[in-house]
């Protein structure tokens, strides 16, 4: 998120103590309630990663290897796989050798023969991370709808397809663990991101209903918020005509290292977390604050979108 300069600093001292205390009481809570839940063990647990060479699912990969998790890594590159399993190998060689599915979200037509490809690879799979994702850069109404509809199948439906393939044998195994990587734009839309926040708000309804509906079924769901992260996300990020962004935003090079939002992904999975928000006070304060005070923070949005146009002047 960017700069929040028109609350005056009457209202920030009011929200900014609200949200301070809040955040104080939801740390004390989840720390509390983590310590009562049985640790899940993930040595010798099979473990897919969607999206598994780049960014932040290179670093979960690597931090599930340290762990000796028995992994199965997906990607569009099989060619990246393979320099992933063989680096993983030679760094722990004493790891399993991870199963390699060669796999492209956006072919909707697969997932379900790829799901069983996934399954097969061990037999089982104890918990699968949702992590491959793209973004898009573009207003409304420059966004094509074939970009909004291919942000949402990789984003959205391709991760729907894929549990509703794997959760049966998950519930028959007696239980299991679905991760999804949201964002913090699943909370909040900020302009130009309608696509990206549209699919990130689609993934959090939707997981927070199946959290519901398995709970009974010893199914653990997850739902990750991340802000910024210092990966490939905006130079792969789809314009409004659905070619390359090819720039790394100021705001994803300033943002968090993916090892630490990784190990802090797998802190969650083991104590079987509902939800984790990693972000800034910031951006914590955001999220409040459309939630506390909506119309204001529309405001403030209005104006983003305002400036937005003026700087492309």
């Amino acid at each position: 998120m960017e700069s929040l300069d028109p609350l005056s600093w009457s209202w920030r001292s009011i929200f900014v103590g609200i949200v301070g205390s809040s955040v104080v009481l939801w740390g004390v809570y989840k720390a509390t309630r983590s310590r009562r839940r049985l640790k899940l063990q993930l040595s010798d647990k099979v473990v897919c990663v969607t999206g598994a060479t780049g960014g932040l699912g290179l670093a979960l990969s690597r931090t599930l290897a340290a762990q000796g998790a028995r992994l199965v890594l997906t990607g569009r590159n099989m060619d990246a796989l393979r320099r992933l399993s063989f680096d993983l190998s030679e760094i722990y060689p004493q790891i399993h050798a991870p199963v390699l599915v060669e796999l492209d979200l956006a072919d909707l037509a697969v997932l379900e023969s790829k799901a069983k490809e996934i399954l097969n690879a061990f037999g089982h799979v104890d918990v699968i991370i949702h992590n491959a994702g793209v973004s898009s850069r573009g207003s409304v109404m420059d966004n094509s709808f074939s970009v909004d509809f291919e942000v949402m199948k990789i984003n959205y439906l391709a991760p729907v397809a894929l549990t509703k393939e794997i959760l049966p044998a998950m519930i028959k195994q007696g239980g299991g663990t679905i991760a999804v990587v949201s964002s913090v734009q699943g909370r909040i839309a900020i302009p130009e991101r309608s696509s990206y926040a549209a699919s990130k708000h689609a993934i959090q309804a939707y997981f927070d209903a199946l959290r519901a509906e398995v709970h009974e079924q010893n199914i653990s769901v997850l739902v990750v918020s991340p802000g910024y992260i210092r990966t490939n996300l905006s130079l792969n990020a789809l314009t409004g005509q659905g070619k390359i962004y090819g720039k790394m935003d100021e705001t994803t090079a300033r943002g968090m290292d993916p090892m630490e939002v990784a190990d802090r992904i797998i802190r969650a999975v083991e104590t079987r977390e509902e939800e984790l928000l990693i972000c800034d006070i910031k951006t914590q304060f955001a999220i409040y604050l459309r939630t506390l005070r909506p119309s204001f923070y529309f405001k403030l949005m209005s104006k983003r979108a305002a400036k937005n146009k003026t700087d492309k002047r």
